[in-house]
């Protein structure tokens, strides 16, 4: 058994100070540290006045420390496990960009082999795959590879379900969203509406048939008009998630307020990190292109934006220093909300008593100081 003292610890609607929280693989109690009493034999955790907060999740990551999902290569996947449980990050989905089908379902494969192993290794825990693509429209494509983009395909998704948590598709490329509306009726996997040039009528119609969130709102779709509200408008009104790259240079701060105050517990906060992720300016590549990497900006060559470098507690920091959400709603947006989206919300994404011990310690600027995954010190700085 171990117990957090000194902390500032961050429920889902509050911080709590002056308590104690006690956990084995599971969290077992919160009281108060003036009055309860510490069980014989715990391991002591002083947090110094710094946040316990719970694990974040990352859903939507395709790389980190020179590693790409997309290699299909199980030892990047484990150096991008070991890489990301410094950043807190405590659950993620390896993320494919459009690659052709056999590599995608190779990179199922690796996913999948890994998965249990995870667990217990000194990484972040594998929760499923996430697939961007390669059902997107050439129109809104960004920096996916136009060679590997194919026709929405249900099967594909359906037979490899038990490890495909999300997929990307363009809506208007899916004749009567016949895919959509297959996905949905066949199995658990999120179809998320993204790469798309469709109009605000379509992306409804989607949503009506099954979509049930936004890949990196306000990137790579239609924009919001006040003539032709577009995909973004379709995913401000409707009841549905929607990511956001909280990097600062994929979105204006001035909008993070926005979103949320739009989506609340919908708003998903995501990397889209990329293999140059932790690494130095330089030239890197995505999906068989050349990628440039200069400060936070990853472009091709002809200039488009591809991906972040972007880490996930970073982005919890810049939702706190650019808006007036509290530390609860911030970290929401990275823990409890990805988990109720993800449908494990019932054993991840917050503290609270019986959840899995998913915990991290973070100074103010929310620097990683201690990653704690199913009650086991995975990371300290």
């Amino acid at each position: 058994m171990k117990a957090i003292i000194n902390g500032k610890i961050v429920l889902k609607d509050r911080v709590l100070t002056g308590k104690t929280l006690v956990f084995e693989d599971k969290i077992v109690d919160i009281f108060d540290s003036t009055t309860g009493i510490i069980p014989d034999g715990t391991e002591i955790i002083d947090a110094k006045g710094a946040y316990v907060a719970p694990g974040l999740i990352d859903v939507h990551i395709h790389g980190y420390l020179g590693e790409d999902t997309s290699d299909c290569k199980p030892e990047g996947i484990r150096i991008m496990s070991e890489g990301l449980v410094k950043k807190g990050v405590t659950g993620w989905l390896p993320t494919t960009v459009t690659i052709p089908r056999e590599d995608l379902n190779k990179a199922a494969d690796v996913v999948r082999s890994l998965t249990e192993e995870s667990k217990s290794w000194m990484g972040t825990t594998i929760l499923g795959m996430n697939a961007e693509g390669p059902y997107v429209n050439p129109k809104k494509k960004g920096a996916q590879n136009e060679a590997y983009i194919q026709k929405p395909d249900a099967d594909v998704i359906i037979e490899n379900s038990d490890v495909i948590k999300i997929v990307t598709l363009a809506p208007e490329m899916d004749t009567n969203f016949s895919a959509i509306k297959k996905i949905v009726r066949e199995c658990d996997t999120i179809v998320s509406m993204g790469h798309t040039d469709a109009s605000y009528e379509q992306a409804c119609d989607a949503i009506t048939a099954g979509v049930k969130q936004i890949t990196h709102l306000f990137n790579a779709m239609t924009s919001l008009g006040h003539r032709n509200p577009g995909v973004v408008g379709a995913a401000l009104n409707n009841d549905v998630y929607v990511e956001l790259i909280c990097d600062t240079f994929h979105i204006h701060p001035a909008l993070f307020s926005t979103v949320y105050k739009l989506k609340k517990d919908k708003l998903i906060i995501i990397t889209d990190c990329l293999r140059s992720g932790g690494l130095s300016d330089g030239e890197y590549t995505l999906g068989g292109q050349k990628i440039i990497l200069k400060g936070i900006e990853c472009r091709l060559e002809d200039g488009t934006i591809a991906g972040s470098v972007l880490t996930l507690n970073k982005g919890v920091y810049n939702l706190l220093a650019n808006t007036d959400l509290t530390v609860s709603e911030a970290v929401n947006c990275a823990s409890l909300n990805p988990a109720t989206a993800l449908g494990i919300a019932d054993r991840k994404g917050s503290i609270e008593i019986g959840k899995d011990a998913d915990i991290i310690v973070a100074d103010e600027r929310f620097e990683i100081k201690k990653t704690i995954i199913g009650g086991s010190i995975r990371y300290e700085a």
